[in-house]
C-alpha cells in the first residue's frame, strides 16, 4: 500500500499542523481542558476534530482499495482529492469569518472520496469471487 502510505504521511503532517494550532491557542489563552468559552479555540478544535472524523475512514478505504488491486491512478486521484479537500476545508473554516463556499467544496471533495473509495472496494470485493 505504497500509494496510501504516501497520502497518509502527507495528511498526518496536516493533522500535526492543526494540532499545533489548537495547542498554541490553548497555551496563549491558558485553557487546559475544554474550550474555555473561547470562540477561536472552539473553531480550531472543530477544524481539528472534523479532520479526525473523516480522514481515517478515507485512508482505510483507500488502503483497502489499493490492496484489492485498484488502479494506481485511481488511488492517487483519491489521495490527492482527499488531501486537497482536507486542506481547503481546514483553511476555509480557520478564517474569520469562515469562507463558506470553500468549506463546502472541501467537504464535498472529502465525501466524494469516501463514496468513490467505498464503491471501489465494493466492486473489487464482489469481482474477486472470493467472498464465500
Amino acid at each position: 500500500m505504497i500509494i496510501t502510505a504516501l497520502y497518509a504521511a502527507l495528511l498526518t503532517i496536516l493533522l500535526v499542523v492543526l494540532s499545533f494550532r489548537v495547542i498554541g491557542h490553548r497555551r496563549a489563552q491558558r485553557v487546559e481542558i475544554g474550550d474555555g468559552n473561547d470562540r477561536e479555540l472552539m473553531r480550531r478544535m472543530r477544524v481539528h476534530a472534523n479532520f479526525v472524523e473523516y480522514t481515517p475512514y478515507a485512508l482505510i478505504l483507500m488502503g483497502l482499495a489499493e490492496s484489492l488491486g485498484a488502479p494506481a491512478l485511481l488511488v492517487h486521484a483519491l489521495g490527492a482529492s482527499l488531501l486537497v479537500g482536507r486542506i481547503l476545508h481546514a483553511y476555509a473554516l480557520s478564517q474569520t469569518p469562515h469562507i463558506l463556499q470553500v468549506r463546502v467544496f472541501g467537504m464535498v471533495m472529502t465525501l466524494t472520496v469516501l463514496m468513490a473509495a467505498a464503491a471501489t472496494c465494493l466492486v473489487l470485493a464482489l469481482l474477486s469471487g472470493r467472498l464465500i
